[in-house]
This record gives structure tokens, C-alpha cells and sequence, in this order.
């Protein structure tokens, strides 16, 4: 057994059976997520009226989802130089889900990309695929001793960041991933798209279930923003760009933003040709997935968000 492997059945302890699944998703990834999703697909189209079935879906998510997370963001969890472990209280307040919330990052120096599975399951996906990163030794050595069909291979952080940007260039997001499976903590980062998606495409057939509108994978930034309408041109690139529908534009109204619908990604942000939008912190919106924040006591967070 290799140290890598090692590395992952002692991160989840006694808990064989969660190493052994950690194992198998990493090392037949894309398949995993194949399978996932024609299974989601299948009871979406077949068992979406039985009333068990937004149960299904809220204990599927509670156990894997997403954080939305900006570049500036981002950057701060890819310079890290040392070892980073949230306060638990602080966490719950940023992954507000009941399982998978730990923000631990080991070794943090330790970076490495591979072939995004949910792109390698679609018959024509967007490319490039090797878009997802893995930060922390735990997972990343794993992918680099497991994944060579995966073309893994360890980057440092300013290629990360560089993979990253490029893909914001292109219009994808950029998430933290958490399963329970996987040591329920951060180190998966992976940059979005809503065609190839998997968890956007989760997020999305949720919304099929009856009463279930408030049953998501994904998690807004903490961030919505806000447009100075002095400077903006009406030119639609900030509503071509959102792919959640958080800005649209109307006939006879001009730029209409849904902050229930924004997740604060912020590629609006980047892409406004007249600087007419900025992001903003707002407390109804949740926590960012800032490491400053995160270093902050629970109270003085709470504080902060008040002043």
C-alpha cells in the first residue's frame, strides 16, 4: 500500500467503510460522477413525485456540496505556507451544512491538478479538461501516485491561480468542493462550468423536486454585488455571463439583479467593461470562505458582520 493511501484511511479512522469509498471515488472518478448523475437523472423522471424524495435529495446534499469562492478568496488558500484549521464555530457559520464543514487544509503547499470528472463524463466536453485542483498533501499525493490516467501531476500555487483565471476567462466559476467521503474538509477546488458541470447540474434537477426549492449542493460566496448605474453602458455582458440568472436584463426596465439568485461568483465583476460592479459582503447572504476571516473567534465574526 503506498503512503498515500496510507494517509487516507488514517485521516478517517476508524471509519474503514468512508476510506474505502474515498479510495474508490478517487480512483474511478470520472465514472463516479457518470453514475451519480444518470442515477439523479433517473429519479428525477421517474420517482420525482414520491414524497420521500426530497428527503433523498437534502441527505445526498448535507453530505457533498459546494461553496462558491472568489479569486481574491482563493488566492489566500493557495499562498498558504502552513497548516490552516478553522475553529469548528467558525466553519458551521461558513459551510452551514451539518456534515462536511471542516475547513482544515495540511499541509497546504502541496497543489496539485487533474482531469475534472464531471468534464471527462460528458460525451463533448469543454475543454481544457485538467481544471480540478487539490490542495493539501493528503489528497494531492493520492491523485499524483493514483492518477496518472487522470494526467495528475503537482503544480504551485501561481499555476493553480493561473489555471483558474483562465478558466474565469472562459466564463467558469470557481468552488470548494466537501464530501463526507473525502475527510468532510476542503482541498478540492475546481473551476465550473454550467454545461459540464455535475454538481450545477445536481443543483438544477433538485429544483424538479415538489417544495424543494430550498434544497441545493451549492452555497452562494457570501458576496452579492452591486452596480453603479452612472457608469453602467447596458451593454448585457454582466447577464451573459451569469449562468444563475442573478442579472438579466428587460425590455423597458434595463439591468434587473435577483440577489436570491446571485451566488456571488463575481465573474460580473471582472468582466464589466466600464467597472460598474463591485462585490459586497452582505450577512444575509452567508459567510465568505475567506481565511481571515476563518481566523477570527465566532463572536468577533459575528461582530464584524454587524459594524
Amino acid at each position: 500500500m503506498k503512503p498515500s493511501t496510507k494517509r487516507i484511511f488514517r485521516m478517517h479512522g476508524w471509519r474503514i467503510d468512508r476510506a474505502i469509498h474515498n479510495y474508490i471515488y478517487f480512483m474511478f472518478y470520472d465514472r463516479y460522477v457518470a453514475l451519480t448523475l444518470k442515477t439523479g437523472r433517473w429519479m428525477i423522471k421517474h420517482l420525482v413525485r414520491l414524497p420521500l424524495m426530497p428527503l433523498v435529495f437534502k441527505a445526498a446534499y448535507r453530505r457533498y456540496h459546494a461553496k462558491v469562492i472568489t479569486v481574491p478568496d482563493v488566492q489566500k488558500i493557495l499562498h498558504l505556507q502552513n497548516d490552516f484549521f478553522a475553529d469548528p464555530a467558525a466553519a458551521t457559520q461558513i459551510i452551514p451544512f451539518p456534515y462536511a464543514n471542516k475547513i482544515i487544509l495540511s499541509e497546504p503547499q502541496f497543489i496539485a491538478v487533474m482531469d475534472c470528472p464531471c468534464r471527462l463524463s460528458r460525451e463533448n466536453p469543454c475543454l481544457p479538461t485538467r481544471v480540478c485542483l487539490a490542495v493539501g498533501r493528503t489528497t494531492a499525493e493520492f491523485w499524483m501516485d493514483h492518477g496518472e490516467k487522470y494526467s495528475a501531476e503537482r503544480i504551485n500555487a501561481d499555476q493553480a491561480l493561473q489555471i483558474i483565471r483562465e478558466a474565469r476567462d472562459r466564463g467558469c466559476i470557481t468552488t470548494a468542493w466537501f464530501k463526507v467521503a473525502t475527510g468532510g474538509r476542503t482541498g478540492v477546488i475546481c473551476s465550473c462550468c454550467s454545461c459540464c458541470c455535475g454538481g450545477i447540474e445536481g443543483m438544477r434537477l433538485a429544483k424538479h423536486l415538489p417544495g424543494a426549492a430550498h434544497i441545493s449542493n451549492i452555497i452562494p460566496s457570501g458576496y452579492i454585488v452591486q452596480a453603479d448605474n452612472g457608469l453602467c453602458c447596458s451593454c448585457g455582458t454582466c447577464a451573459n455571463r451569469c449562468f444563475f440568472a442573478g442579472t438579466v436584463f428587460v425590455e423597458g426596465q434595463g439591468r434587473v439583479y435577483d440577489r436570491e439568485a446571485c451566488m456571488g461568483c463575481g465573474l460580473c465583476v471582472e468582466k464589466c467593461p466600464k467597472g460598474a460592479i463591485n462585490l459586497h459582503w452582505d450577512r444575509g447572504k452567508g459567510m465568505p470562505l475567506d481565511l481571515d476571516l476563518c481566523r477570527q473567534a465566532p463572536l468577533d465574526i459575528e461582530e464584524s458582520k454587524q459594524s
